[in-house]
């Protein structure tokens, strides 16, 4: 029997040591020159909010982690505040872990992204609440996944087996676009597939695309913020918006997917989707047209 379970999740956190150890050799320097320890000039939690460098995935060097705090991250639909540490810091370190980690900490990953819950849970790993992995309860996973206010995470109830998996954004190669994903057959259905970045790497972006990096895929939304739908995909803080003409894209070839959160996504060709696929681009939040030439 199969039977899936309507949840999702968000995250970003490690707790110290286990950072340590999966840090990529340049921040590990870093955080370790002072002997391991916080210098005056140096500051681990301002350090652990930048993350997103740590698994890439970024366009264009674009490495900046939270920001201005907790747009478009952590707990949503009412989390109780005595809790909402404990919930978030859990959902932050499991969606870290899905996405990014599960090859080094040495899960079983399916092609479609899911790990046995269970195995999960047994690894040696504190969140950034200082509570280890192991010590969190089924009902607080679900409580993590329910809360997400962009769906990150999803659970499957499979044979009276739980499994968990991050719906996109995966670093780990051994993760399948046809598995994870739900394939788009025709452009009528993302009428609206745009992607949100920053004025500053617009040159950078018209004359090498919009690239996946170190990720599987580059990522869309299926409309823009100010619409109630839309969870996932776009970042609250962009300034310029690039819509993407998905009737040229997909009649020469390039294939799109849209994730259980409703993001779009698409490997592009080569990991880059060229710039004659754009449709428009426009200033964000106030949409004045921009031109631009490709």
């Amino acid at each position: 029997m199969l039977r899936r379970l309507p949840v999702t999740i968000a995250s970003k956190a490690i707790n110290y040591p286990i950072f340590l150890r999966l840090l990529p050799p340049r921040q590990f320097s870093l955080l370790t020159m002072d002997g391991g320890r916080e210098s005056s000039s140096f500051s681990f939690s301002s350090f652990a909010r930048d993350l997103p460098s740590l698994a890439g995935g970024r366009e264009h060097g674009d490495t900046r982690g939270n920001r201005g705090g907790s747009r478009g991250r952590g707990r949503g639909r009412g989390a109780p505040t005595g809790t909402s540490d404990r919930i978030d810091t859990l959902g932050r370190l499991l969606v870290r872990i899905l996405r990014h980690n599960a090859t080094e900490l040495n899960l079983d990953m399916r092609s479609d992204g899911y790990v046995k819950l269970q195995d999960l849970l047994k690894l040696n790993m504190k969140t950034r609440s200082n509570i280890p992995l192991s010590s969190h309860s089924i009902d607080e996973i679900r409580e993590a996944v329910r809360i997400d206010n962009k769906q990150r995470l999803g659970l499957l109830e499979e044979d009276g087996e739980l499994w968990i998996r991050a719906n996109q954004g995966h670093t780990v190669k051994s993760v399948e676009s046809e598995s994870l994903l739900k394939p788009i057959l025709s452009a009528e259905e993302i009428p609206v597939c745009v992607h949100g970045t920053y004025k500053r790497f617009l040159q950078s972006i018209l004359a090498s695309g919009l690239k996946r990096m170190s990720r599987l895929h580059v990522h869309f939304a299926c409309g823009l913020p100010t619409d109630g739908e839309v969870k996932s995909g776009f970042r609250r803080d962009v300034n310029l918006i690039i819509f993407i003409d998905t009737t040229k894209a997909m009649e020469d070839g390039m294939k799109f997917y849209k994730s259980e959160n409703g993001v779009i996504l698409t490997e592009g060709f080569d990991g880059v989707v060229p710039a004659k696929y754009f449709q428009k681009i426009e200033s964000w939040p106030k949409r004045n047209p921009v031109s631009f030439q490709v």
